[in-house]
């Protein structure tokens, strides 16, 4: 058995809607929040209370304007989002390969 700690692996990504998340943005420079919603398939105020949480974290960054009156949010992974993301991901494989 590997020295493997699970207790490693980020609390913050590790909810399943916030890697769902995660995994969206860093395929992409920005995302507006109805695209998230489609991709995660999660309802307006779960995904609102997830990406609140990874902003409070700093992972995400969002954007807000108008158009046409209506408001738009966008989000997109910030430097320390993308960097936890990638140390997520690699904990991950370290606790597949063992």
């Amino acid at each position: 058995m590997s020295d493997f700690n699970y207790q490693q692996l980020d609390e913050i990504i590790h909810s399943r809607i916030r890697l769902a998340i995660m995994a969206m943005l860093v395929t992409v420079d920005e995302a507006e929040f109805t695209f998230l919603r489609e991709k995660v398939n999660a309802t307006d105020g779960n995904l609102s209370t997830h990406l609140k949480k990874l902003e409070e974290s700093g992972y995400v960054a969002v954007s807000k304007s108008f158009e046409n009156r209506k408001p738009v949010s966008r989000y997109m992974l910030t430097k320390k989002g993308r960097t936890a993301f990638e140390m997520y991901v690699e904990r991950l494989e370290k606790l597949i390969k063992k």
